[in-house]
């Protein structure tokens, strides 16, 4: 099986549906997909079982949700997907066919924030500037990555909060990432429940002060959820 999906979930019962749905013409194609739960408290591990090939629950936390999908995946490529993205309807094939051509080992998408505010185009065209030039990913973007090279560099290191910096910082030691332009489209809602320009301010203090070696945890407090990571 060459692409395994994995889907970090936590009270998602409002969308999850919805973004499985999305994905039956890749499973239908042999994408398989797994739904990694952190013991949601509502409706959506009933919801996700009938429209995944795996649902697992993991000890919560974005992370640790996220390498317990990938122990269980069964596909030589991983890709890991947040509730709230939708991937192009040929993700399969632009990830495969890229990955073989291009010979690297990982990659992301272009992303594009799904909402009415005049700033998200602007800002999801910085995020994807910014990536291309760091070699920086963030989960927003599907990061997608070879198998053995994501148990190479131990997978996502077990932290409640920029744990898709993190990785990327360990893949980008074994080459840039494949940067697709075909975008993923995201859903706005974090910038529209706290608005737009204090998410921006937000988002930057904390990645600046996660590069100075700020700890995770309190990062992670600061931005609201502590250790649930989902």
């Amino acid at each position: 099986m060459p692409l395994s999906i994995i889907v970090p979930v936590l009270d998602e019962e409002a969308g999850i549906v919805a973004t499985l749905q999305a994905l039956s013409a890749l499973r239908t194609r042999g994408a398989e997909v797994i739904v990694a739960d952190g013991a949601s408290h509502d409706r959506t591990v009933a919801l996700a079982r009938p429209l995944c090939d795996r649902l697992i629950v993991a000890a919560r936390g974005r992370a640790s949700q996220m390498n317990a999908g990938a122990s269980a995946a069964r596909g030589d490529t991983l890709l890991f997907l947040h509730a709230d993205t939708r991937l192009p309807q040929d993700a399969d094939r632009l990830v495969m066919d890229g990955l073989e051509r291009s010979g690297r080992p990982w990659g992301r998408f272009d992303v594009r924030i799904d909402g009415r505010h005049p700033l998200l185009p602007v800002i999801a065209a910085m995020m994807n500037l910014r990536s291309r030039l760091t070699g920086i990913a963030t989960g927003d973007q599907a990061l997608f990555v070879d198998r053995q090279a994501f148990v190479a560099v131990g997978g996502f290191p077990n932290i409640p909060l920029m744990e898709d910096i993190a990785l990327s910082q360990r893949l980008r030691r074994r080459g840039r990432p494949l940067c697709l332009s075909a975008p993923v489209v995201t859903s706005a809602r974090r910038w529209e429940t706290h608005g737009v320009f204090y998410t921006i301010l937000l988002m930057w203090r904390l990645r600046l002060a996660y590069f100075l070696g700020a700890d995770p945890a309190r990062l992670a407090r600061i931005y609201g959820y502590g250790p649930k990571g989902s």
